[in-house]
C-alpha cells in the first residue's frame, strides 16, 4: 500500500498527515469499524493509485458500505490492485504543492510553492505559482516539510510534494511525485530554472549549485490552463479528430508548450491534451489579463477545445479574487445547469471555404459565426447569386 507507507513514513518524521486507516489486509468490515476512529466525512482512495480515480466521499456509517465496494471495484480496474483505505475528507482544503530537485550527494533544494486547488473531480485543469493563499511563514514551513520528505527518500530528481492547507492554514503531506508534473511550466516562469535541464545534469552525476534563496520565493506570478481536446459542454467528453488550424497566441508573458502541430491527430486512445497555454505577469492580475487575452487570440479549429471552458473561468469572481478550494470548480458547474461555455471556434480559413461553397453553389443565403478567436465579433458569411 504504497500511499499508506508513505504516510506513516513522513509521519515519522514530524511531517504532519491527514488521519487516516487502511492495510492490505483489512476487510470491509474492519474499515467500517475504524471509520469511526478517523472521523467523518470520509474519503475511500484506492491504495495503488492516485489522481482521483475510484475516490469516494462517505459523510456517514450509512454511506460508507455502499462508498467501500465502489472503490474497491474501480481500484482494481484501473490499478489492479482492489486494495483501498480511509483519510478523513477536509471540508474546502486548498490544493498546494512544492517542487522540490535533489542530486546524488543528498542537496535537496525546494521551490516556490504551486497553488493547484482548481480542479474538475480531483483532476487539476488550471495551476499558478505563487500561491495567492500563502504567506512568507507557510511558505518557509512547507517548504521545510517537502525537504524533510524527499530527505527521508533520499530523493533524487525532479519530484513535488503535495499537501492539503485547511481553512486555518493548517496543512498535510498528501502525497509525493516522483517526475516532473505538467504544471512544472508556471515555477520555471516565476524562477527563471530549466526543470528539465536539472534533471538531466542530476542524472549524470552534477551536483546542485542553485541558490536555494534563488527559487524559495516568486518572480511576478504565473498561470497555466490545460488546452484539452474536448466538448465542455457535453461534459467534458473528448473531441478527437485532426486539427485542421493550429495557431498559438504569442507575446509579453506568453508560453506555449505542444506536442502536436496543425494538421496532426488527436487520437481517441490516448490523453486529449493539446498543448499547456502559460502567462506571466508582475502581478497575478497581469497574468490573468495576460492569460483571457492569449484564449482569444488562440486559434484552433477541427476540433472541440477547452478554450471557451477556460474564457468563462478566468472570468468568475471567485476565481479573480482568489476565493477557490478543491470543490469550487465542481460546486461552480453544478450551479451553472448546463448552460453552453461558448460556441464553436471557426478559423477564417473555415469561413472563407463556407463562403465560396455557398457562392458556386448559386444560394442566397447567410450564415453567422461566433468565434473566439483574435478575430474579434461575428463572421458574417453571404452566399450571393452572381
Amino acid at each position: 500500500m504504497p500511499h499508506v507507507r508513505a504516510k506513516a513514513h513522513v509521519a515519522a518524521r514530524g511531517v504532519p498527515v491527514i488521519p487516516g486507516a487502511g492495510t492490505s489486509e483489512m476487510t470491509d468490515a474492519d474499515l467500517i469499524a475504524a471509520a469511526d476512529g478517523v472521523g467523518f466525512p470520509l474519503l475511500i482512495k484506492p491504495s495503488a493509485g492516485g489522481g482521483g480515480k475510484g475516490m469516494r466521499v462517505a459523510r456517514d456509517l450509512t454511506e460508507l458500505s455502499a462508498a467501500v465496494r465502489t472503490a474497491r471495484s474501480e481500484a482494481m480496474a484501473s490499478f489492479g490492485d482492489p486494495a483501498v483505505y480511509l483519510e478523513r475528507r477536509l471540508e474546502q482544503p486548498r490544493h498546494i504543492e512544492v517542487q522540490l530537485l535533489g542530486d546524488q550527494y543528498g542537496t535537496i533544494v525546494p521551490f516556490v510553492e504551486r497553488e493547484c486547488s482548481v480542479q474538475r473531480r480531483h483532476q487539476k485543469v488550471l495551476e499558478e505559482s505563487p500561491s495567492p493563499a500563502v504567506d512568507a511563514t507557510l511558505r518557509a514551513s512547507l517548504q521545510r516539510a517537502a525537504t524533510a520528505v524527499a530527505l527521508a527518500a533520499g530523493y533524487s530528481n525532479a519530484g513535488t510534494v503535495e499537501f492539503l492547507v485547511d481553512e486555518d492554514g493548517q496543512f498535510f503531506f498528501l502525497e509525493m511525485n516522483t517526475r516532473l508534473q505538467v504544471e512544472h511550466p508556471v515555477t520555471e516562469m516565476v524562477t527563471g530554472t530549466d526543470l528539465v535541464r536539472w534533471q538531466i545534469r542530476i542524472a549524470r552525476g552534477e551536483r546542485l549549485d542553485l541558490a536555494p534563496t534563488a527559487v524559495a520565493s516568486a518572480r511576478g506570478h504565473a498561470i497555466e490552463c490545460r488546452i484539452y481536446a474536448e466538448d465542455a459542454d457535453a461534459g467534458f467528453v473528448p473531441s478527437p479528430g485532426h486539427l485542421t488550424t493550429l495557431r498559438a497566441p504569442e507575446g509579453p508573458g506568453i508560453r506555449h508548450d505542444s506536442g502536436i502541430d496543425q494538421g496532426g491527430l488527436v487520437p481517441v486512445f490516448y490523453d486529449a491534451l493539446i498543448a499547456k497555454l502559460i502567462a506571466w505577469g508582475e502581478s497575478r492580475d497581469q497574468a490573468i489579463a495576460r492569460l483571457r487575452r492569449a484564449l482569444q487570440e488562440y486559434r484552433i479549429a477541427g476540433v472541440r477545445t477547452s478554450i471557451p471552458f477556460f474564457q468563462w473561468l478566468l472570468g468568475q469572481r471567485e476565481f479573480q479574487t482568489a476565493s477557490i478550494h478543491t470543490t469550487y470548480l465542481d460546486d461552480l458547474l453544478q450551479q451553472r445547469a448546463g448552460a453552453p461555455f461558448g460556441t464553436p471556434e471557426v478559423s477564417l480559413e473555415e469561413v472563407a471555404m463556407i463562403a465560396a461553397a455557398l457562392y458556386h453553389s448559386g444560394q442566397r443565403s447567410s450564415t453567422v459565426f461566433e468565434t473566439s478567436s483574435a478575430w474579434k465579433g461575428r463572421a458574417k458569411v453571404e452566399g450571393l447569386r452572381a
